[in-house]
């Protein structure tokens, strides 16, 4: 065991461990172990590193112009500032994980998150160098690990950048799902079905239509989440405690910025309202306004299915695949277990997008002492859609079928479908084919043929497949303007 202290006292240590005295207070006083996002630790630890690289050229620019360095303030050696970025390396890749003890949900601000960062980046850097853990005379985690930054600006700003690389894993998975309702669209494109409104017989439609509304859908899912980097796009990195940048040299302020570009490939921008950036986050409340969008899409999709290929369903035209066994005494059912885990994960997200909202408007003053609950909501929300979104191109829609031979057949004993005939024989003539119908469970072509309203080749034309999916009619489709 190593021995560490704080103005607050001594805490043993075990020696194998990263963290040091911070983390495991911090640990004592959040005692729910609520998952951290490795997304956002791998992020903070790109963001040490471009702090890293802007602090080394910040000390070669003022030796060059012989230039002294803040007061108090020994220029780091090249081998300090190479193994705390050789250190943030192995965080950005998601290394040591295990050492990081903070919870998700926790009180600060993210205090605890970044000192349990900066503990875990100045032990690996202290033994990269040759030296023991715990030995903060050679590599402190404040005066060294935390140079010329502070938790209100990395924190968040590491933050955004996992939000836009989790989106674009989003991005791929809501394509990949409307791609796969496309070929269903395609694939039964003319394929007549019974609409429904308010769970009732309505006008015919089709499965073309069916799908391809679902698939306009997800288009307009994926164009929102495409937009979300230029959401998150503008960071605080730099501003300091309160976006003021007090304590902070501008020229780190001005080129951190370009280091993080540079590490990430994203097009990151400095705030042009640092305290803005810093006391705000409605940014991120926007963000997931977008992701509950798509839940509600993937919910409405979800639930559609379900219903259309349950046992309720009069003809079960829609046949789900069969995934797993539905029940533990009941041989042989199956149940839409793909289906629920989509809905599911929808009021998940509907319930953090809450959580988010709420928590945002919180923010006091200068900062939002509730970042990190906003972050792991964010952060979870984005993991579940891409789960959601992964499981029913895969396990849903990979292997759908629909069967609508008999649902066909019989949407011509539908009193609907007179709905097609108003504008040939008006609603009055149409409503007496439709009562008459409804009295005798007769086909539209049967009554038609007892009421003599429209002549057989007529009614057949009117009603043909193409004609009823069609958009609208032409007034050239009138029989008297046909003669």
């Amino acid at each position: 065991m190593r021995t560490e202290k704080d103005f607050l006292g001594e805490v043993k240590i075990p020696e194998d461990k990263l963290y040091g005295v911070h983390s495991v207070r911090a640990q004592s006083n959040f005692p729910l172990k609520t998952p951290f996002p490795i997304e956002w630790y791998s992020a903070i630890g790109l963001v040490k590193k471009a702090c890293y690289r802007t602090y080394r050229n910040f000390r070669n620019t003022a030796i060059e112009k012989q230039l002294n360095g803040p007061k108090g303030h020994q220029w780091m050696t090249d081998e300090l500032i190479g193994s705390l970025e050789a250190a943030a390396d192995e965080l950005g890749a998601g290394n040591f994980f295990e050492h990081f003890i903070v919870p998700g949900i926790q009180g600060g601000a993210g205090t605890s998150i970044n000192m349990n960062i900066n503990e875990i980046i100045a032990n690996i850097a202290l033994k990269k160098m040759g030296r023991k853990a715990g030995d903060y005379q050679s590599i402190d985690p404040l005066d060294h690990a935390n140079i010329f930054q502070s938790t209100n600006d990395v924190v968040p700003t590491a933050l955004h950048l996992a939000l836009m690389q989790l989106s674009h894993k989003l991005e791929i998975a809501i394509n990949k799902l409307r791609s796969s309702m496309e070929e269903l669209e395609t694939t039964y494109r003319n394929q007549l079905r019974q609409g429904y409104t308010q769970m009732q017989k309505a006008v015919p439609s089709s499965y073309g239509h069916l799908f391809s509304s679902y698939s306009d859908a997800l288009s307009r899912d994926w164009w929102r989440v495409s937009r979300i980097r230029e959401r998150l796009k503008e960071v605080n990195i730099g501003g300091g405690a309160a976006g003021t940048g007090m304590g902070i040299p501008r020229f780190f302020i001005l080129n951190v910025i370009a280091e993080l570009r540079n590490l990430t490939n994203l097009p990151l921008a400095h705030s042009e309202n640092l305290t803005d950036a810093t006391m705000n986050q409605d940014s991120l409340v926007e963000v997931h306004a977008i992701l509950k969008a798509h839940a509600v899409n993937l919910e409405k999709i979800a639930n559609d299915l379900r219903l259309l290929g349950s046992d309720i369903s009069r003809h079960q035209t829609v046949k789900l695949p069969q995934k797993q066994m539905g029940s533990s005494i009941m041989p042989g059912k199956v149940n839409p277990v793909i289906a629920e885990y989509a809905v599911s994960i929808s009021h998940k997200v509907y319930a953090n997008d809450q959580l988010i909202s709420s928590l945002a408007a919180q923010g006091c003053l200068d900062l939002n002492a509730y970042l990190p609950s906003i972050g792991v909501a964010l952060t979870e929300s984005f993991n579940l859609l891409e789960s959601a979104c992964s499981s029913l191109q895969n396990n849903m829609l990979t292997g759908l079928i629909v069967e609508a031979g008999k649902e066909e057949t019989e949407l011509y004993q539908s009193a609907s479908v007179t709905t097609a005939l108003v504008p040939y024989i008006g609603h009055n003539m149409a409503e007496k084919l439709a009562l008459r119908m409804k009295s005798t469970g007769k086909t539209i072509f049967e009554v038609n043929e007892d009421l003599k309203i429209l002549s057989t080749e007529d009614l057949r034309e009117i009603l043909k497949p193409s004609s009823l999916v069609s958009k609208g009619f032409s007034l050239n489709d009138l029989p008297e303007n046909k003669k």
